[in-house]
């Protein structure tokens, strides 16, 4: 087809939904796979969270909210970020949205055009990179390397910064590495963003408290210098196992909310009220469950790390956060788009090639450890056979 917006034939797609249809389809022809390409926590949604949402459709709450969420969950919002932040933020500047990605599309349709520059992680969420391609922006890749624990250079990105640049997209804790960046980078970030006052920044919070190593989550918006454009992504998903809901949010400078708040109201009106008082009780609720998921996650990368460096041709960084490891894996000059593919069709064992994430991602995979260790034992040992095949 050929008489579409032009801009449509340059979106692209999550290669991790691709792969999880394919294994579903060999999962009903009867092979046995093991799926550690998809992003979502292996656990179920604390009854606490279900039992408010069953309740709150019981009480009728079956109608429209205000585009921008029920204030009690806004107020939940700002409670919990200063809780974890120390950073007070206002509920009028916070959206509700359908998932944390809501975010992203609202941001890049305000933010991206042709004849803007846009910086992105490299590697990094497929859908930054398809994002910008679609809106006709410029993307300028901003790599992230494994020999700095896939963080970046401060200063490395701040040269790349032109007088076409508009937004800068930063993720920490980071997919599909689990790389944290350091107060030190972010600091020096923000410095020398005073030089740029024109720049924004969207910075995808969404893995804040999978954190590991006593690493403490450090929000851009704590940054005084530059917190008047600072974009905070961030929602239940990952945190509470509830990716399936749909249930994110942006934090927006006041000069910009109007704007993201009204493509909200021509794509999805508003987010399911039963879904927004779950919100409520993930938030207020009891928190044990995210410590006792996070020791888990600490446990299973601990494994898959302690494991994959102990296989011939695969290098493994120990990641800070997220429960993802990014090895590096090299076998007969193969890419890692056809590891990612022999693994997933001989081996029956679902990954995802780095490539997906950025140039900077080829030579990888990204494995999720969102899946109990038998199976993790169970990958190890199939990564050996396509290794020494």
């Amino acid at each position: 087809m050929d008489d579409l917006n032009k801009s449509i034939y340059e979106i692209g797609s999550d290669t991790a939904f691709s792969i999880m249809a394919r294994s579903v389809e060999l999962s009903k022809e009867g092979k046995d796979v093991i799926n550690l390409g998809i992003g979502q926590p292996d656990f179920p949604t604390p009854e606490n969270i279900v039992s408010a949402s069953i309740k709150a459709l019981k009480d009728g709450h079956h109608g429209y909210s205000p585009s921008n969420g029920i204030l009690e969950l806004r107020e939940a919002v700002t409670n919990d970020f200063y809780n974890r932040t120390n950073v007070n933020v206002n509920p009028d500047n916070v959206l509700i949205t359908p998932g944390g990605k809501a975010v992203i599309f609202y941001t890049l349709l305000m933010f991206g055009q042709p004849g803007v520059e846009i910086i992105f992680p490299d590697p990094g969420f497929i859908a930054y990179k398809s994002m910008i391609d679609y809106t006709g922006a410029t993307p300028v890749s901003l790599p992230h390397r494994m020999e700095k624990n896939f963080s970046f250079d401060a200063e490395e990105l701040l040269s790349l910064i032109t007088n076409k640049t508009k937004l800068i997209i930063l993720n920490s804790p980071a997919n599909p590495t689990g790389g944290v960046v350091p107060y030190a980078e972010l600091k020096k970030l923000a410095e020398g963003l005073l030089k740029f006052p024109n720049v924004y920044i969207l910075s995808d919070e969404i893995y804040s408290r999978i954190l590991f190593d006593d690493n403490k989550h450090q929000s851009l918006l704590s940054f005084e210098e530059i917190k008047d454009r600072v974009i905070v992504l961030d929602g239940w998903s990952k945190t509470f196992a509830m990716t399936g809901w749909r249930l994110g949010y942006g934090i927006f400078p006041k000069k910009v909310f109007d704007y993201a708040e009204k493509l909200a109201i021509n794509c999805h009106s508003c987010v399911n009220l039963a879904t927004q008082y779950a919100g409520i009780e993930a938030l207020l609720g009891d928190q044990s469950y995210v410590a006792k998921m996070v020791q888990e996650f600490f446990k299973r990368r601990n494994f898959l790390v302690d494991n994959l460096n102990l296989v011939e041709n695969i290098n493994c960084v120990k990641p800070d956060g997220a429960f993802y490891v990014f090895p590096k894996i090299s076998k007969d000059g193969l890419t890692s788009k056809e590891i990612s593919n022999i693994l997933l069709e001989e081996k029956f064992l679902a990954t995802v090639p780095g490539s997906s994430f950025g140039e900077n991602g080829e030579g990888f995979i990204r494995i999720s450890y969102a899946s109990n260790i038998e199976n993790l034992k169970k990958s190890i040992n199939l990564l050996k056979e396509f290794i020494f095949e």
